[in-house]
């Protein structure tokens, strides 16, 4: 499955057994007598989930060098794993340093924003789907730095069951049903926007609201909060046609990774999520040096 958006590519192996190899700075996809080459500057994430997929060493260092994402799956085709490239930006030491050494009052106030964002675009979402936004355009104006009261939950416990209409649902990343499509879809979001994040020349661990010590994208999970409305709208999409329950074929995957591709309202324009991601992570350089006070985030 190919998916393109201007020139970022992100390819799903997940159909079939696959070969992949580097030929004039090409990457090479060989699946029996048939081939598709894609200049590997223009990939934006692989994602390999079917286990008969095999690569040379310079697939993995050319799309490293490229500035690419590699997204690794686990038996059930979920991804578990991620390659990100090592040197993003020809300042990255001193942007790190800088990153290591923002305080706590500011990290808080860039979290209220984040966390407020997503509340506002969880809200238009609903607003689109069912006409109502369940008072979270409201809900949003209540955050305090850090999220001291937690309005991001309170707006998920109305934000779910509204979503799909469903009292009952629960996001549940271990649940069988649409979690699983929520999964798939955060996962790839999360490799964009790590992307963005080390191309700033930023670490992706270290966070301004997630710490967890097992989590190595903590600031990539920060930073892609008021996206994940985008993941949801294509799922939501999904279960007009499909059980929940439905298996992740290549389809799906389709739609949720189409989900991604589209528009993004930054500045009274129209952007592509990568283009919006690489500016939201910029933002954040300046913010961690004190040439801003907020982030530049676009609204889904």
């Amino acid at each position: 499955m190919y998916i393109r958006a201007m020139t970022d590519h992100i390819i799903d192996l997940s159909e079939g057994a696959a070969y992949l190899s580097v030929r004039n700075r090409q990457l090479v996809i060989k699946r029996g007598e048939v081939s598709a080459s894609f200049p590997l500057v223009e990939i934006a994430a692989l994602v390999l989930a079917h286990p008969q997929v095999s690569m040379s060493q310079a697939v993995l260092s050319g799309l490293a060098e490229g500035g690419a994402v590699v997204v690794v799956c686990d038996g059930r085709r979920m991804p578990c794993g991620m390659l990100l490239p090592l040197a993003g930006n020809f300042v990255q030491t001193e942007r790190m340093a800088a990153q290591v050494q923002s305080t706590l009052p500011l990290r808080k106030r860039l979290w209220r924003q984040l966390v407020r964002a997503k509340v506002r675009a969880q809200g238009r979402l609903l607003e689109t789907l069912h006409g109502d936004d369940r008072g979270l355009a409201a809900l949003a104006g209540r955050v305090q730095s850090g999220d001291a009261t937690n309005v991001e939950a309170q707006a998920a416990r109305r934000y779910w069951p509204a979503l799909f209409g469903d009292p009952a649902f629960r996001r549940d990343p271990g649940a069988e049903d649409q979690n699983r499509m929520l999964n798939y879809g955060y996962a790839v979001l999360r490799g964009i926007v790590a992307r963005a994040i080390c191309a700033a020349g930023l670490h992706p661990s270290l966070g301004l609201h997630h710490h967890n010590r097992y989590d190595a994208f903590c600031l990539a999970s920060d930073l892609m909060e008021p996206y994940r409305p985008l993941v949801d709208r294509a799922v939501a999409e999904l279960l007009a046609e499909h059980a929940p329950d439905a298996p992740l074929n290549k389809d799906i995957k389709s739609v949720l990774v189409g989900g991604l591709t589209g528009r993004v309202l930054l500045e009274d324009q129209q952007r592509t999520l990568f283009d919006v991601a690489a500016r939201c992570a910029t933002s954040l350089v300046a913010a961690y040096g004190g040439q801003r006070k907020s982030l530049l985030i676009g609204e889904p």
